[in-house]
């Protein structure tokens, strides 16, 4: 960057990562400073590059399913049903009711978990320790659930082409149920310990805030773009799966700051659970898996196909979400940068893929 002045005074450029607290990964973030004041900033991104799209080329449609869980391996669920959606897409493939609803199951299950460790890591980098340990404990009674279908606890791999990998395990129904009695709770303690708390409220308030017409523009979308008051989920706007059949709301903030976006997830993991209740009543016995050949080889041709991921409409969301950075913390201090990195709810293996 040229050298400039402000306030006859000598900008300075630091180098804020990267490294993984505070910028949620292998984050490099160049700011230009006076003082604490900042004055710009530029994300640099690629250090978690791992060539997801070339290794695509050698694979087949089905191989290449895994791959999809580990670019946000914190919602890996949601990645591979965008995944096996756009090929069925492709393919004109119809999904069975049953499978139909248990992926709505585990992808809010999973939306809850992403949730869930956002919050816990967002509070602790505002200096907020007990969260996480509030936040994890619901966690992991998710991830033994995911587990439990499928073996897999973070890059849960539960979907195929055409269905599901494997029907349901006895007693599924019974726990997802136990599981949404006993969380509903759980939020009214994270929201005791957070939502009113001065601090908390300091450090968020009038922080980072995106007005509507920047994050449309900026091309912002999930709790981002719903935090700044704009009304706009896949799940309503462009329905998959059986999402048109079930009651939800979608809930948006008013001045568009990093403690709207942080009331807009609390409230999206309430709406999680009405949708887990609501597919576990509907789930009946029938196929798991559509008519698809034992080869998975779709027409020539190309589909676009999104899903409402828990950072938003995946395509990735983490990426795009990331340029409006530098709009959110213009004119604020050093420390609330970590503040709006965290309230975007980045994951950079999704940036990078």
């Amino acid at each position: 960057m040229p050298e400039a002045t402000y306030l006859d005074a000598n900008e300075l450029v630091i180098n804020m990562g990267p490294q993984h607290p505070a910028t949620h990964g292998v984050l490099r973030i160049k700011l230009r400073l006076d003082g604490e004041k900042v004055l710009g900033s530029e994300a640099v991104i690629g250090y978690l590059h791992r060539g997801v799209e070339k290794i695509a080329e050698n694979r087949t449609y089905t191989q290449f399913a895994p791959y999809t869980d580990r670019m946000d391996y914190v919602a890996a669920v949601t990645n591979g049903m965008a995944y096996v959606e756009a090929v069925e897409k492709l393919m004109g493939v119809e999904v069975p009711p049953r499978a139909q609803y248990t992926r709505m199951i585990l992808a809010e299950l999973q939306r809850i978990a992403s949730h869930l460790l956002w919050l816990g890591t967002h509070a602790l980098d505002l200096g907020a320790m007990t969260p996480v340990f509030y936040t994890f404990r619901e966690r992991e009674e998710i991830l033994k659930i995911f587990e439990n279908y499928c073996g897999a606890r973070l890059t849960t791999h539960a979907f195929r082409i055409g269905g599901l990998q494997y029907d349901l395990y006895d007693g599924f129904e019974r726990e997802v149920a136990n599981f949404c009695d006993y969380f509903t709770p759980k939020i009214d303690e994270y929201e005791a310990l957070l939502t009113k708390n001065r601090i908390w409220i300091n450090r968020t308030r009038n922080v980072g805030v995106l007005t509507p017409e920047d994050a449309v523009a900026l091309g912002v979308t999930g709790p981002v773009l719903r935090g700044s008051g704009v009304k706009w989920d896949v799940r309503k706007a462009q329905p998959y799966e059986a999402y048109d059949k079930v009651e939800f709301e979608v809930p948006i903030g008013e001045k568009g700051d990093t403690y709207d976006r942080y009331l807009v997830r609390v409230q999206e993991m309430r709406q999680s659970v009405r949708i887990v209740r609501q597919s576990v009543e509907r789930i009946a016995p029938g196929p798991i898996m559509g008519k698809v050949g034992k080869v998975i080889k779709p027409p020539v041709g190309e589909v676009y196909h999104s899903i409402e991921a828990p950072k938003g409409e995946l395509g990735p969301p983490s990426f795009v979400n990331l340029q409006a950075l530098d709009t959110m913390v213009r004119g604020h201090l050093v420390a609330d940068v970590v503040a709006v990195v965290g309230t975007l709810d980045i994951v950079l293996g999704e940036v990078d893929r």
